[in-house]
């Protein structure tokens, strides 16, 4: 196999697994009756040191600000979020999740090592050790406009 030809069967390898891996996990919490867009926000709120703004969470998960509003309009109803006013901005939203929310994500991230296990049964635990390895290096890698785009830190307001 070529080099040009080995990136595509790569490129098209780790598309068919995303897509394998986003419909095991939509099962997963779709049977604890979340869709997918709701476990995302609400993993990312639990890895946000600070309560962030809705814009925040909204460039997190790499979408409009609007986007965000019916999916924190459901956590908020079923309890897992609560809003406040930033005190730093009076026509910003925060975002925190409430005790429930934060037994949600231990719920959730349960289903998502069994949907990783799942994805990876038939490689062996030395196989998956090589795989993570390699995975951690390529993630290790990014360009900082990646880890800038899912950091879930306020920028410092300008001196």
């Amino acid at each position: 196999m070529q080099a040009g030809d080995t990136e595509n069967h790569l490129g098209a390898l780790f598309m068919r697994l995303a897509k394998t891996s986003f419909a095991l996990q939509w099962r997963s919490v779709k049977d604890i009756g979340l869709t997918p867009a709701q476990s995302r926000a609400l993993f990312v709120l639990s890895h946000c040191d600070a309560p962030p703004r809705m814009s925040d969470l909204a460039q997190r998960l790499g979408v409009v600000p609007r986007a965000v509003t019916p999916t924190v309009d459901a956590l908020e109803e079923a309890g897992y979020v609560r809003r406040s006013t930033d005190p730093a901005n009076r026509r910003a939203t925060l975002l925190e999740l409430t005790d429930e929310g934060r037994q949600m994500c231990c719920r959730i991230g349960e289903h998502r090592t069994r949907a990783a296990g799942e994805l990876f049964a038939p490689l062996s635990p030395e196989q998956q050790q090589t795989l993570t390895d390699l995975l951690e290096q390529v993630q290790d890698e990014l360009p900082d406009w990646v880890s800038d785009h899912q950091s879930c830190q306020r920028p410092s307001p300008p001196a």
